[in-house]
């Protein structure tokens, strides 16, 4: 440990509890710990630009706990959004009726490759475009077009034993009619 580390464990070590006392102060216990933690691992990582003078080290980690603190709370909220629209969501959704046609439906899927299973997945139950789908597998788009398309096809051929119809009950944007 060359002199610079040693002087920047020795002003972590000194401003540690107050670095805690003023977590505890703005969250809950346990997570006052991650956020100290973090603070240390943080100003570690940027151990050459802490100051030299005491009090300048002190206010730069300081200034880095400010700022894992806001970070935390930004995470904190999305997480809260993302739990309210998953609230949301599911106090609003049907549940799945199982009918005969979705029995069909879902049968003609599983028949599907596993490569048009998963494009088909993602474009109607994920609500995914044919280009995002196609990022998320990671093939080019022009390819999960015609995957798509292969899929449709058999998909129809699959649900209408006595001649495909023009859109198989198929639509990418609003899922399977």
């Amino acid at each position: 440990m060359n002199e610079r580390q040693s002087r920047g464990v020795d002003n972590i070590s000194t401003n540690a509890a107050d670095l805690l006392a003023y977590f505890e102060y703005r969250a809950r216990g346990a997570e006052a710990a991650d956020l100290l933690s973090e603070t240390m691992a943080t100003a570690w990582r940027r151990i050459d630009a802490m100051p030299d003078e005491p009090t300048e080290a002190r206010m730069w980690l300081f200034g880095i706990a400010r700022n894992t603190l806001a970070n935390a709370e930004r995470a904190a909220q999305r997480r809260w959004k993302l739990a309210d629209k998953l609230r949301a969501h599911l106090t609003t959704s049907t549940p799945v009726d199982d009918d005969q046609r979705t029995i069909e439906v879902r049968d003609a899927v599983s028949r599907l490759t596993p490569d048009l299973r998963e494009l088909i997945g993602l474009i109607h139950w994920d609500g995914f475009s044919i280009t995002d789908a196609a990022g998320i597998i990671g093939i080019p788009a022009s390819t999960a077009r015609t995957r798509y398309q292969t899929a449709r096809h058999q998909l129809a051929r699959s649900l209408d034993p006595i001649g495909p119809s023009t859109d198989a009950g198929v639509s990418p944007t609003c899922g399977v009619s």
